[in-house]
C-alpha cells in the first residue's frame, strides 16, 4: 500500500521526506499511471515551485497542519492558479479565486497535485467524459471508476497522490470511492464553506474528502470544517447499528451481497449491535424531491456561474460532449422543463418528511447509523453510460448506480463509505448518520474500519 495522508505527514514532519521529493513521487507516479486518465491538468513545476515554499515554511518554523501534502483536487472545485474546467468544453482558465474550502487546505499547508477528472458538469456517474476521454479503474482499467469524483477515486488508489477531494450532490464521493477501494465522505450538507464550485444544486452540492483511510478523511474534514476536536474512537459494544432491509438491502450484485453480509457477521462478533429495522415512508418522498431538486436549481444556477467565468450558457451547452449528460440538460430547455412547484414542494414537503423520519427512526431506535451497501453493484465496463447488467435485467446505469447513497444526498446526512476486505473487485459498505454528527460518525467509522480490518 502506498503511504497513507497520515504517514505523508509524519514523514514530512520528521525531515524523512521533503515537500518537494514528495512532489517529484507524485509526478512520477502519476506518469506511470497516466493511463487511468485520472487527471485533466497537471502543472509540474507550479507543483515543484509550491513545494520548495513548502518547505521553505517548515524550515522557518509556519509548517501547517497539512505542510507539503499533495492533494488531488477535483476539476470542478475553482482554482486561481489553475484550470477549472467542470470536465466540459467552454469552461477554460482559471477561476477568479480559489474555492473558500479549497483555501482553508492551502493554508494549512496543502499543495495542489493537480484537477482531476470528472464526469462532465459532474452529472452522472461512470466518468465517461465525452471531452477529456474515461477516468479508468485501477483494480482493471476497462472498467469505470464511478462517479462523478472518479479520477480524484483513481488517483487515490493508484496511490498518485494520498488524498483529495471530490464533490458529491447524490453519491459522487461515495460510489467511486466503493467501486475504487477507499474511503469516501460526504459530509453534512453546509459543514465546510459554500461557493467556488460548478453548481448543479445548492441544495445538495458539497465538496467531500477522499483518502485511503478514515484518519485521512477525518483529517481533511477537519480542516474543512475548522473543527479539531474528535471524538475517542468508541467501543465496538456500544454502538447500535441500523440494517434497513428495505430497498437498501435488495436486488444486490451476489458478490456485493455476500461481502456486506460478511461485514454485518464481523462486526456483529466484534461485538456491535446490529438492529434490522427500516425508516418509514422514505422512499416515496425521496422520489418526489430527489430528481426535481436537481434539475430545477441546476438550470437556475449553472447558468449564474458560467457568467461569473465569462461564458455563455448556450456555448457550454454546445460543448458538452457527453451524450447523458446532453439529454439531461436539453430535457430542461423546452415545456419538459422541471416546474417550480415540483420544486417548491420538494423542498417544502417532500424533504423536510424524510428529515423527520430518519431522525425519528435513529431516536425510536436509539442508533448511532445506519449500514448498507454503498452500491447495489460492483464497477462496470467503461461505456455502460445508460444501461447496466444486474441480475439477468437491464437497468439505468445512473439511478442503479446511485440508489443507494441518493437519499442521504436529500436529507443532507453525511455518509462514509468504506472498503470491505475481500478478492476481487472492490465493495463499498456506507455508514449514515444524523445531520451535524460528522465527527461522531466518522469515529464510528474509524472503529468499524478497524473490525472490518481483521
Amino acid at each position: 500500500m502506498p503511504p497513507s495522508l497520515s504517514e505523508t505527514l509524519i514523514a514530512l514532519e520528521s525531515g524523512a521526506l521533503s515537500a518537494q521529493s514528495h512532489a517529484e513521487s507524485v509526478l512520477e507516479r502519476a506518469a506511470e499511471r497516466a493511463d487511468l486518465g485520472a487527471f485533466i491538468t497537471l502543472d509540474p513545476e507550479a507543483l515543484r515551485a509550491a513545494a520548495r515554499r513548502s518547505d521553505a515554511r517548515r524550515a522557518a518554523g509556519q509548517a501547517g497542519v497539512l505542510e507539503g501534502a499533495a492533494l488531488a483536487i477535483k476539476d470542478n472545485i475553482d482554482t486561481a492558479d489553475l484550470p477549472t474546467t467542470g470536465g466540459t468544453g467552454a469552461l477554460k482558465g482559471p477561476a477568479a479565486a480559489d474555492a473558500p474550502a479549497l483555501a482553508r487546505l492551502r493554508a494549512a499547508g496543502a499543495l495542489v497535485a493537480g484537477k482531476t477528472n470528472l464526469h462532465e458538469l459532474a452529472f452522472g456517474i461512470t466518468s465517461n467524459n465525452g471531452v477529456f476521454g474515461p477516468v479508468r479503474n485501477p483494480h482493471d482499467p476497462a472498467l469505470i471508476a464511478g462517479g462523478s469524483s472518479g479520477g480524484t477515486a483513481a488517483a487515490i488508489a493508484a496511490g498518485i497522490v494520498p488524498a483529495g477531494l471530490g464533490t458529491d450532490t447524490g453519491g459522487s464521493t461515495r460510489v467511486p470511492a466503493a467501486l475504487c477501494g477507499i474511503v469516501g465522505f460526504r459530509p453534512t450538507t453546509g459543514r465546510y464553506p459554500a461557493g467556488g464550485v460548478v453548481p448543479l444544486t445548492s441544495t445538495r452540492d458539497t465538496i467531500g474528502p477522499m483518502g485511503g483511510s478514515v484518519a485521512d478523511v477525518a483529517l481533511l474534514d477537519a480542516v474543512l470544517a475548522g473543527q479539531s476536536s474528535s471524538p475517542a474512537l468508541p467501543d465496538a459494544s456500544v454502538l447500535r447499528l441500523g440494517v434497513p432491509r428495505r430497498v437498501l438491502w435488495e436486488a444486490l450484485e451476489p458478490e456485493v451481497a455476500d461481502r456486506c453480509e460478511a461485514a454485518l457477521v464481523s462486526l456483529a462478533a466484534a461485538g456491535v449491535t446490529l438492529i434490522e429495522t427500516d425508516p418509514e415512508d422514505l422512499w416515496a418522498d425521496d422520489a418526489a424531491a430527489s430528481f426535481p431538486i436537481v434539475l430545477y436549481e441546476t438550470m437556475q444556477e449553472l447558468p449564474v456561474y458560467c457568467a461569473a467565468r465569462g461564458v455563455d450558457f448556450d456555448a457550454l451547452m454546445a460543448g458538452v460532449a457527453s451524450p447523458d449528460v446532453r439529454a439531461i440538460l436539453e430535457s430542461q430547455l423546452g415545456e419538459g422543463a422541471m416546474p417550480q412547484a415540483a420544486w417548491r414542494a420538494a423542498l417544502d414537503v417532500h424533504r423536510p418528511a424524510m428529515q423527520r423520519n430518519w431522525a425519528a427512526w435513529f431516536a425510536t431506535h436509539e442508533l448511532h447509523g445506519a449500514l448498507f451497501p454503498t452500491t447495489p453493484l460492483r464497477a462496470r465496463p467503461i461505456g455502460a453510460d445508460e444501461v447496466v447488467r444486474l441480475n439477468g435485467a437491464d437497468l439505468p446505469t445512473f439511478a442503479t448506480y446511485i440508489r443507494n447513497t441518493d437519499h442521504g444526498s436529500v436529507m443532507g446526512v453525511p455518509g462514509i463509505s468504506l472498503p470491505l476486505p475481500g478478492a476481487g473487485l472492490p465493495v463499498g459498505l456506507e455508514l449514515d448518520g444524523l445531520a451535524g454528527q460528522d465527527r461522531a460518525l466518522l469515529a464510528i467509522a474509524a472503529r468499524l474500519e478497524v473490525i472490518l480490518a481483521h
